[in-house]
């Protein structure tokens, strides 16, 4: 029985990581979880699955999660802040940490639970993305499994099983389009917080549906698989897939294509991930190629989603700045989520700040660099925000 911890355990990859706990009892045991401020479903989680350690990361609803769970015996550890959520990464006898806090607060927890020695099921892409020059390091020396849990690089990932070292010659990964991809350009300026929740494909929490509405989820994805799969940024190619049957493709050296298929469920990679290399028999609905139709396929349009752009300037710019990016949207995300810009803003904040950022870019960033560039690129937007709401002329998209 495989000892897990659970990082992000309201959020939708939470829900469903316990989802497969819950459907195999015995071939997974939940030791930690950590949460944000869902103090109700986390302690229906602390009733279901008696984890020994739980962090709270708003430490004002710890009293009310304490209230709701005084009757049990034993009591877990209970802990508050990004110190807690740390500490139950590195906690104990857990061989994996599932890594499904959303946004760069994934960091710094992930690290801790790689110098702890445990396997990371990585569902949280700004690990590597922000992180990459600092964490693929301590991989190495802590001698750790860095397994992807995310629909595309776990595609990738399973292509990849019996390639000969150097067989991989391209990366393609697909994207669904998200909520517009049938939209005219000349109508995104109409866009409202509610037309960008609306993914026809996948269930997903409000950051990564709104990144998939831009296709950002889709260029921080080729920055991963760069530092994944060790492959250079013109070898990782986008393609929009609209079934989302197809989630991603490799090309070997003798140019054959290799692919990994499924109904857009993401409980299928995060098994994969926690399981791996078994293969664990499932009741799920099974793929029926006749019922999914037509698979079909075309270029992303780039006038529709600068955001790929982006992605690919400051993946090839190395150093710090895909924390830039990555921070950059995160805070313009977030602005747009509460409708304190538009979406087509996101796009324009996110590339103002990657471009005030170029000269103080790191080749070779720390962890603290790292840190503190993000940071300043979360200040960086909100001052681009002010200048925006005040009129002032921001620096055109490319």
């Amino acid at each position: 029985m495989k000892a897990i911890t659970l990082l992000g355990s309201t959020g939708s990859i939470g829900t469903q990581t316990l989802d497969i706990v819950s459907q195999y009892p015995d071939q997974f045991r939940i030791v930690g979880l950590a949460a944000g401020r869902n103090v109700e479903l986390l302690a229906q989680q602390i009733r279901q699955f008696k984890p020994e350690i739980v962090a709270l990361c708003d430490e004002e609803k710890m009293p009310e999660l304490k209230e709701a769970i005084a009757d049990l015996d034993p009591q877990p550890i209970l802990l508050t802040g990004d110190a807690g959520i740390i500490e139950v990464a590195r906690y104990g006898d857990s061989e994996a940490v599932v890594t499904g806090i959303v946004g760069c607060a994934g960091l710094l927890p992930t690290i801790a639970a790689i110098e702890a020695g445990k396997d990371i099921a990585l569902a949280n892409k700004e690990t590597l993305i922000a992180g990459g020059p600092v964490v693929l390091p301590l991989v190495e020396k802590h001698g750790i499994k860095l397994l992807p849990a995310d629909s595309e690089h776990s595609a990738i990932f399973q292509c990849l099983q019996g390639v000969p070292k150097g067989g991989l010659r391209r990366i393609l990964l697909t994207a669904s389009g998200g909520a517009f991809r049938d939209w005219p350009v000349e109508k995104l300026p109409q866009v409202t917080v509610a037309d960008a929740l609306k993914h026809p494909n996948w269930s997903m929490g409000r950051k990564i549906t709104v990144d998939s509405a831009t296709l950002m989820n889709k260029g921080l994805e080729v920055i991963e698989a760069h530092y994944l799969f060790g492959m250079d940024y013109d070898d990782i190619e986008i393609v929009i897939h609209p079934q989302s049957i197809i989630h991603s493709l490799i090309e070997l050296q003798d140019t054959s294509v290799l692919a990994q298929l499924g109904w857009p469920d993401m409980r299928l990679p995060l098994l994969y991930a926690l399981s791996w290399p078994d293969r664990i028999y499932t009741n799920w609905e099974r793929l029926d190629l006749v019922k999914a139709g037509d698979l079909t396929f075309r270029a992303p349009d780039h006038q529709k989603y600068p955001c790929m752009q982006l992605a690919y300037a400051a993946g090839r710019a190395g150093g710090s700045m895909p924390a830039v990016l990555n921070a950059a949207n995160e805070q313009a995300v977030a602005l747009f989520l509460d409708e304190k810009v538009r979406f087509l803003d996101i796009p324009r904040l996110i590339e103002t700040a990657c471009d005030r950022y170029q000269t103080q870019n790191s080749a070779t960033p720390s962890l603290q660099d790292i840190v503190a560039a993000d940071q300043w690129a979360r200040q960086a937007v909100l001052q681009a925000t002010e200048e925006l709401n005040q009129g002032d002329r921001l620096i055109s998209l490319r």
